[in-house]
């Protein structure tokens, strides 16, 4: 176990109607105005906005809004939300939504306490960020975690670019967690929660650290009863405790927790984001699509590591150590084809790519092989792109 600092700082608010102490949490952190952030008309179709703004207006705190995040976030929104902030003399900003409108609104924050400076200056660190506004969190999607992580994500559209931040001023204040209200949503965003709730552990867990435990075991104990609540909340959305449970491991899968001691991979995360930014497909499924090729591209790095996964958290019997890796990897891909989500590029609604756009997306991952990507294998440029030739199909 390598050393670390653990240090996640959000209040969980989690259970039937937690929704109804937002005007209270909000209060606790001194916010009088209030600007909120949401998605499509889902959060205003069910009720829920209007609730929340019912009871912000019970508790005198102004507020405004600002609709129409979209998955895999966009910069340009943002930035609007940022000039809406200012001039409505935000002191708090409101997520009401999932991981695109948690990012957006820390974006937000971050633009609104910082407005003599480009919002992608600081997303992309080349400004440094000292300060930033307070953001809660009304989640109604269980996915990216974003809930309790250091990180967000956004896609700078007019150059085709997609990048995250990671910093202690992405943790929000508090975050409320109702699993009814993931009741409605369309199975599709479950299926791509469930998978990106996976990678957020699986991109921790492939490491070469040794000798790290009890991490080992809490992450090989997520990804089991995310596999198994998964299927459930398939069967039956409104299943309360399976969705509680998505719910929980979301947040958990990415506020650090996962991968404490040991040094992370994110190699699909990082390769995925090429393909979201540039063909704009779900986030999960991004991943689902590329994480074969990427695992079975790694494996020979430690195969030891594959079977143990494969192992305790497949409950493969297997006593040969690349058999029992090469198990664990399909049983991976099986799972990901079971709840119905993409396994090769080919299966997204873009199809097969040219040879072409991978070399870009390759020379894109990498910064034109200036940098390299992950820790498992570091992955120079051709690296990335014979990943995502292998995925292509």
């Amino acid at each position: 176990m390598q050393n670390f600092v653990y240090y996640a700082p959000t209040e969980v608010i989690f259970g039937k109607d937690a929704e109804a102490q937002t005007a209270a949490a909000v209060s606790r952190w001194n916010g009088s105005r209030v600007l909120i952030v949401y998605g499509g008309g889902s959060v205003r179709r069910s009720g829920l906005l209007q609730r929340i703004q019912s009871e912000l207006d019970a508790a005198d705190i102004a507020w405004t809004e600002i609709g129409g995040v979209q998955p895999n976030p966009r910069l340009s929104l943002a930035e609007e939300g940022v000039k809406q902030a200012l001039d409505f003399k935000a002191d708090f900003i409101l997520a009401v939504g999932g991981g695109s409108v948690i990012d957006t609104a820390k974006g937000i924050a971050h633009g609104t306490a910082n407005p003599d400076t480009k919002l992608w200056d600081i997303w992309t660190e080349q400004a440094p960020l000292t300060k930033s506004l307070p953001v809660g969190v009304v989640l109604t999607i269980p996915a990216a975690g974003s809930e309790m992580s250091d990180s967000a994500v956004l896609t700078n559209e007019e150059i085709g670019r997609k990048a995250g931040i990671n910093t202690p001023f992405n943790r929000v204040k508090f975050a409320i967690m109702n699993p009814e209200l993931t009741y409605t949503l369309p199975r599709y965003q479950v299926t791509c929660g469930i998978v990106d709730i996976m990678m957020h552990t699986l991109d921790r867990y492939f490491t070469h650290t040794k000798g790290n435990e009890m991490t080992d075991e809490i992450a090989a104990a997520l990804l089991r009863t995310v596999i198994r609540n998964g299927r459930k909340a398939l069967e039956n959305q409104q299943d309360y405790d399976a969705m509680s449970e998505l719910m929980w491991c979301s947040s958990l899968s990415h506020n650090g927790l996962t991968g404490l001691g040991a040094v992370t991979d994110f190699g699909p995360h990082k390769i995925g984001h090429e393909l979201s930014a540039k063909y704009d497909v779900a986030h999960g499924a991004s991943l689902s699509a590329v994480w074969e090729s990427w695992a079975k591209y790694v494996c020979p790095e430690e195969p030891e590591r594959f079977a143990k996964y494969a192992r305790d958290v497949w409950g493969v019997e297997e006593t040969d150590t690349e058999a029992a890796a090469r198990l664990g990897i399909e049983k991976t891909v099986d799972y990901f084809r079971s709840i119905g989500m993409p396994v090769s590029i080919g299966e997204l609604e873009t199809g097969v790519r040219t040879d072409d756009e991978l070399r870009d997306m390759a020379r894109r991952a990498t910064l034109n092989d200036t940098i390299t990507l992950a820790n498992f294998k570091k992955l120079h440029q051709a690296d990335v792109y014979e990943i995502l030739k292998m995925a292509n199909h």
